[in-house]
């Protein structure tokens, strides 16, 4: 009975388990973004959030602690000098997961599981940066820009006054 085990185990032993989620990890820091089940971008995400928090204070308890569970030198390295600085004022939840619908080969959930602050789409980065004006057929920026200026000397100029009204 497995009562109270909420890990997913994947179908796999446990070895193999932690050797999945060590390479999905280091695919992740890599390349900040990568497409497996969802099952598996499940799991990843509760394997990767607390070595990227860990991340957070670059000391050397915390880069041999991360080193134990991914084996990988440039991912760690990328993980302490790279992702560290772009997380560093967020509190938690470091990873999205997007649904992508079934796979075709096996009817598999297909998910992106990604950095949140990697995603130029979506965040502050995507706000921060203004888009120019869309341009309309109605008319050209050149005309947009004289016709103001066409209307002003119109609008300054005096009314007419009802003495001259009268004699037209």
């Amino acid at each position: 009975m497995r009562h109270g085990d909420k890990q997913n185990n994947l179908g796999r032993k446990k070895a193999h388990r932690e050797a999945l989620l060590a390479n999905l990890a280091i695919n992740l820091i890599e390349h900040k973004r990568i497409v497996t089940t969802l099952a598996k971008a499940k799991a990843l995400r509760v394997y990767a959030e607390p070595l990227i928090t860990k991340a957070k204070s670059n000391d050397t308890h915390n880069r041999r602690v991360v080193f134990s569970y991914l084996q990988n030198k440039e991912a760690v390295a990328e993980l302490f000098d790279v992702i560290a600085a772009k997380i560093a004022g967020r509190p938690g939840g470091y990873t999205r997961i997007i649904k992508l619908g079934a796979r075709v080969g096996d009817n598999a959930e297909q998910a992106m599981i990604e950095l949140v602050d990697f995603n130029e789409v979506y965040g502050k980065t995507a706000e921060a940066k203004a888009e120019p004006a869309k341009r309309t057929r109605r008319g050209s920026k050149k005309a947009a820009a004289e016709t103001p200026a066409a209307e002003a000397p119109a609008s300054e100029a005096p009314a007419p006054s009802t003495e001259e009204k009268a004699a037209e």
